[in-house]
């Protein structure tokens, strides 16, 4: 889907003054861009106001249709440069207008429902919590169904969730991994991210403790370090 808005097209007339520097501006600070918003499939997005001037806030409403999120949306002036969207909530954004036509493109994706776990009451305090988790690819339960809600999270566990969280970047190979972390374990590349951001820096001893327990103290310092440093 994608929306276009062009510059008018300027007027064969001359001025009457041949000796004006301005008539010749294609750009002035008065001049107006229409936009268009055809339709698209799996949602709508609306465009306000329709005509706008450089400096101008448009906004733009996405409305999906049932079924359906918005996956993207990305605006992109003359020259293929990104513009600033502003989250407004509630399906509305909003980019300051360029003195050039701006493309705005969206994609829906269908909602795939989250994995339900037999040991995640619908009603229990984390309910939302684990099916975000799920959706986001940041844990798949322990197997069999089950999310053990109520067992103890290991140090390798509490770091990979924070590596998928980040979108599970490649580690650069610049940090020397622990022995206790096997290539090709399921918390390699992210005990190797870890290292490299500074995240932890092991137990000491050459030791990362994959299978020790992480303290409560030990995941705040986890979220601090990849967050709030």
């Amino acid at each position: 889907m994608t929306f276009t808005l062009e510059t008018p097209k300027q007027s064969n007339h001359s001025s009457g003054s041949s000796g004006s520097s301005s008539s010749g501006s294609s750009s002035g600070s008065g001049s107006s861009y229409a936009v268009s918003a055809p339709s698209t499939k799996n949602g709508d997005v609306t465009v306000s106001p329709k005509n706008a001037s450089k400096g101008d806030r448009v906004t733009v409403t996405v409305t999906p249709d049932k079924g359906y999120e918005l996956d993207s949306l990305t605006v992109k002036d003359a020259s293929g440069n990104k513009l600033k969207l502003t989250d407004k909530g509630n399906g509305k954004y909003t980019f300051t207008m360029p003195d050039s036509k701006v493309t705005v493109t969206a994609e829906f994706a269908e909602i795939k429902a989250a994995a339900t776990f037999a040991d995640v009451p619908a009603d229990t305090y984390y309910a939302k919590a684990v099916e975000w988790a799920v959706k986001k690819g940041i844990t798949g339960g322990t197997g069999n169904g089950k999310f053990s809600p109520d067992a103890t999270c290991t140090r390798a566990q509490a770091v990979t969730f924070l590596w998928r969280a980040a979108g599970s970047p490649a580690p650069k190979g610049t940090a020397k991994v622990p022995g206790d972390v096997l290539p090709g374990s399921y918390c390699y590349d992210a005990v190797a991210w870890a290292l490299e951001n500074s995240i932890t820096g092991g137990i000491g001893g050459g030791l990362f403790g994959s299978g020790n327990n992480c303290t409560r103290g030990q995941i705040v310092a986890f979220l601090w370090r990849d967050m709030a440093e």
